[in-house]
């Protein structure tokens, strides 16, 4: 009768309400070491957006705390799920390149230690003008490796993988026997 809210409704502890803050502070430190393409593609209020930009010029530690918990307190005025929900994809999306690089250096290395079979296998899933330019490419990083020179030819061999695999329009394969 006297009560100013439901029986069902329980009011957040101290604590909760603390970790609450804390995750919403996390949350804008998050989008404040975005870069800058990616904090663009965030659905962001624009006091929000304009408080991180202003985080991100800060080189004060103590000013730095402050902007953290100001981002904070306005994340608590909006909905922020859309806002995890860019985040999550975005890390998503940032695992998928990170399996798809280490399949590519997969490749490289076998490449490069000249395994008959991964010749055959790379033939079978990429261009085969490409070919030529991969085969000169690993005997140039090899002859790099045994004359302890700098991995150019390596790297170039890395991008060359890249492109192929990609232009292909899969993702790059395990690179496993």
């Amino acid at each position: 009768m006297g009560d100013t809210h439901d029986e069902d409704e329980e009011i957040p502890s101290r604590s909760e309400k603390k970790r609450q803050s804390r995750g919403l502070q996390d949350l804008g430190w998050e989008l404040v070491e975005l870069t800058e393409t990616d904090l663009a593609a965030m659905p962001l209020p624009d006091d929000v957006r304009d408080a991180v930009e202003v985080a991100r010029r800060i080189t004060s530690n103590g000013a730095k705390a402050r902007q953290r918990l100001y981002i904070g307190k306005l994340l608590r005025h909006i909905d922020t799920e859309p806002i995890r929900v860019a985040l999550d994809r975005r890390g998503e999306v940032d695992r998928q390149r990170i399996l798809r690089e280490k399949a590519i250096e997969r490749w490289r290395d076998r490449l490069l230690a000249d395994e008959a079979a991964a010749w055959t296998e790379i033939a079978g899933l990429i261009d085969p003008a490409v070919i030529q330019q991969l085969r000169a490419l690993a005997r140039q990083a090899r002859a790099e490796q045994s004359g302890s020179r700098p991995p150019a030819a390596a790297r170039q061999l890395f991008r060359r993988l890249r492109e192929a695999l990609v232009s292909e329009d899969r993702p790059a394969p395990s690179g496993t026997p």
